[in-house]
């Protein structure tokens, strides 16, 4: 990878920025960089590789960082997305409960042997991408609370699923992994909390405003990478590492300077990276000689959608329903574990990717409906903070 490349990547990621940038669209910044990504690789122009080892870490570090960032932004401390847990759990485990029917289905149908795969990526809702949407779109409100816990809950139990499901004869050592990666971030809870209780991390941020030395960012940055090693090297994807990192900040409290730094970092340069290399790794014309892993790809796709629209039934509304149903990290990382450990069909891969992108087209138009309804008014610090 050359600077040149990395310079190309950076142009067509400013895609996303401008598909966005019609209010009245309402489209996730993340769309238009996975496009661009799918124009100049592999299915498009061929002008980057996304199996480049510098490409790949790269994308690797922004997927981590972003999952870290989805994080964070779960209001774990909010009293009424804990008042809203016992809604989000049930909606939760009632899509569950349908994915299992339908993944089974869709297994039994298509003689992949996949079902299990099947059932997890049907449950799986992605913070990644609902969190941000309904931040920049400011939906608010308990129904809106209640599905930020419902997306949540289902995020974490699909990220842990996900490496069971993929590959059963080492299910177990991905449990081992999964639960080492989930005791690793309780430990960081306990100590960050007694460096907030004692009054130590405020002393830091104080002597690193001063000084300017972005202590807090590094210090951060150096735990996100030291828990994605331990899920590397437990066999789970960094997805988990910084879901759960994320979530572990978000219990202890993020200051809103770090919050900006992070920011910067993520949605400024390695997030880009990430979605324009997701859009590269897809090779949608292995679709073109499989049309069975084309009806596959829609057929989760529109299953997903349909399943979590059919929320609406105990209580959650359609605009949000559909919204809950963005999928991201789960299918790329079933994917990407899949393809390293050749376990999926030729253009299976690709079909799982297809599903998530008609997900993500129908969360976009479910934001904008959810808008109509669910916004919230700016309020003056607000915009002030957005401004500044």
């Amino acid at each position: 990878m050359t600077f040149l490349s990395l310079a190309l990547i950076a142009v067509v990621a400013l895609a996303g920025p401008l598909l966005a940038l019609p209010v009245r669209w309402r489209l996730p910044v993340v769309l238009g960089e996975l496009l661009a990504g799918v124009v100049i690789g592999r299915t498009g122009l061929s002008l980057v590789d996304p199996g480049d080892p510098t490409f790949s870490l790269l994308a690797n570090i922004g997927f981590a960082l972003m999952m870290f960032v989805a994080g964070t932004h779960v209001p774990v401390r909010d009293p009424q997305i804990r008042s809203a847990l016992g809604k989000g759990s049930g909606r939760a485990a009632v899509a569950a409960g349908a994915a299992v029917v339908i993944g089974t289905g869709m297994g039994l149908a298509f003689g992949t042997g996949h079902a299990p795969l099947y059932v997890v990526l049907l449950a799986s809702s992605s913070a990644a991408l609902v969190l941000p949407i309904v931040d920049s779109l400011r939906l608010g409100g308990p129904k809106v609370v209640a599905m930020t816990a419902q997306v949540a809950i289902a995020d974490i139990a699909c990220i842990v699923a996900l490496p069971l499901a993929v590959d059963p004869p080492n299910a177990g050592r991905a449990a081992l992994g999964a639960l080492a990666v989930g005791v690793a971030a309780m430990a960081l809870f306990f100590a960050l909390r007694a460096l907030e209780r004692s009054g130590t991390r405020q002393r830091m941020h104080r002597l690193s405003e001063e000084r300017k030395f972005a202590l807090e960012l590094r210090i951060q940055l150096t735990l996100l990478f030291a828990l994605a090693g331990v899920a590397t090297f437990g066999h789970v994807s960094v997805m988990l590492a910084g879901f759960s990192f994320g979530l572990v900040v978000a219990a202890v409290g993020e200051p809103r300077r770090l919050a900006r730094q992070l920011f910067a970092v993520s949605d400024g340069f390695l997030g880009p990276i990430f979605f324009v290399w997701l859009g590269a790794s897809l090779n949608l014309r292995d679709l073109a000689g499989h049309p069975d892993m084309v009806v596959l790809g829609l057929s989760l796709g529109i299953g997903t959608v349909l399943l979590h629209a059919g929320l609406r039934a105990v209580g959650l509304p359609l605009p949000l329903g559909v919204l809950s149903a963005a999928q991201l990290g789960v299918p790329v990382a079933a994917a990407s574990i899949g393809t390293q450990l050749h376990v999926l069909l030729p253009g299976e891969d690709a079909a799982l990717l297809l599903g998530a992108l008609v997900t993500i087209a129908a969360s976009s138009l479910a934001g904008s409906q959810a808008a109509r309804t669910f916004a919230q008014p700016l309020e003056a610090g607000d915009a002030k903070r957005r401004s500044g």
